[in-house]
């Protein structure tokens, strides 16, 4: 390849490195912006712990819904336009949880939010897959750091404006700064293709093709290695979901916290995962997957205990941040995995069984939360995040064609066939 072409193709990631980093950040902030909202629109529904987990569950099951349907639709259309579009959905729907007045219509309206915020993780995650095999390094940590920073910015935010804003204005005022946003980043997705179409950004006809016969036929082992890790999501997705719509209401509920501490507890744990991801692509290079999921699931465990258990406000904020380090790379690590194995299919599959961990939290949560309390229903997210360290060490004999070994190794320059850079660098 001429030098002039090499520096275009440089180029040409940067940005897309640069816009995907947008709408991840996006996708986080608007998600945080409704989760602080959700004890005003308890208020204003007038639900039950119950009828709220059932509610919530409308989120979980929109997004479940279309995520294998996105995963076609990438193959079909492409990871980019689909991208910009889910962002687009994402934020007009993101208005209409604070116009009800039921947890029956709060419901309905969470699964019109949860199908756009379905859609936007499988077809971003599908674009991130592709760019982190073109970049040649496991920087998907990276795009989910931005999701945590974009989770802890509109948390924060939301906290700020709580007392002065209504619900409806502050989720309005949502649906603008996201088009906006929208509107400024998604050119530059739709202008440039996949790294992972065939001829995309010059790549040689060797490695474009290869994509394009990834995930036609999958063997039964690949389908049981993206099951694997679609089940490592679902036990870290359980703890984000929990700690998300139950953390503020644990803090000020169970341990008496002030409205606007209890409010910092989510800001807090996003955070922590914000900094762990900013140095996942260290972590990943010097550990490798297996410790890193290892290390990961083992100190969430133990971070969520403290958070569930402990009997002072800032013993459990402490466990709440040590939670958000240990659960930083699990998630990512897994369905960038998956995607190297399966292209779309795989990110959708692993997508889908993940998010069904927020599908099966909110309403477990609430049950649990009935039955027992909310601190006992809370350590079933370190019974997961062990589990999924458990899962995560279990594949550890994994063939090195599925990138199981440690990253620095993948990093040698095993690209000389065509399909072997896709799998052993898209961590």
């Amino acid at each position: 390849m001429p030098p002039l072409n090499k520096l275009d193709t440089a180029h040409s990631l940067t940005r897309l490195r640069a816009a995907l980093t947008v709408f991840f950040a996006l996708d986080g902030f608007l998600f945080a912006g409704w989760v602080v909202r959700i004890p005003a629109i308890k208020q204003q529904t007038g639900a039950s712990a119950s009828d709220l987990g059932l509610a919530l569950l409308g989120v979980s099951a929109g997004a479940v819904v279309t995520m294998t349907l996105t995963g076609r639709l990438c193959r079909r259309f492409g990871s980019h336009p689909l991208t910009v579009v889910a962002a687009v959905l994402l934020c007009l729907s993101i208005a209409l949880p604070a116009q009800t007045h039921s947890s029956l219509a709060l419901g309905l309206v969470l699964l019109v939010f949860g199908a756009a915020y379905g859609g936007i993780n499988v077809a971003m995650n599908s674009a991130a897959v592709d760019l982190v095999a073109a970049l040649r390094r496991p920087v998907m940590p990276s795009f989910h750091a931005a999701f945590s920073l974009g989770g802890m910015i509109g948390a924060g935010l939301g906290g700020l404006v709580a007392a002065g804003l209504s619900p409806a204005a502050h989720l309005f005022a949502l649906t603008g700064i996201g088009l906006l946003v929208t509107a400024a980043a998604g050119p530059v997705l739709l202008r440039h293709p996949s790294p992972g179409a065939p001829g995309a950004l010059g790549r040689s006809a060797s490695t474009a093709d290869a994509p394009a016969a990834g995930p036609a036929r999958l063997s039964g082992r690949t389908r049981r290695l993206v099951a694997l890790f679609g089940v490592i999501a679902l036990c870290t997705a359980y703890g984000e979901g929990a700690l998300a719509d139950w953390g503020a209401l644990h803090l000020e509920q169970d341990l008496g916290a002030h409205a606007g501490v209890a409010a910092a507890g989510y800001s807090l744990f996003a955070l922590a995962m914000t900094a762990g991801r900013l140095s996942g692509t260290t972590l990943l290079e010097r550990l490798g997957q297996t410790r890193t999921l290892v290390a990961g699931g083992a100190t969430a465990a133990v971070g969520m205990l403290l958070g569930a258990l402990a009997p002072t406000v800032w013993l459990a904020l402490l466990g709440f941040a040590v939670t958000g380090l240990g659960l930083a790379n699990i998630f990512p690590v897994a369905v960038a995995r998956a995607g190297a194995l399966a292209g779309p299919s795989g990110v959708a599959a692993a997508s889908t069984l993940g998010y069904g961990g927020m599908l099966l939290g909110p309403p477990a949560i609430g049950f649990l939360a009935d039955w027992f309390s909310l601190p006992v229903a809370l350590t079933t997210v370190a019974i997961l995040a062990a589990a999924a360290a458990l899962i995560g060490y279990a594949a550890r004999k994994a063939p090195a064609g599925t990138g199981q070994e440690p990253i620095q190794h993948s990093q040698a320059g095993r690209d000389r066939s065509g399909h072997a850079p896709r799998r052993e660098h898209a961590h």
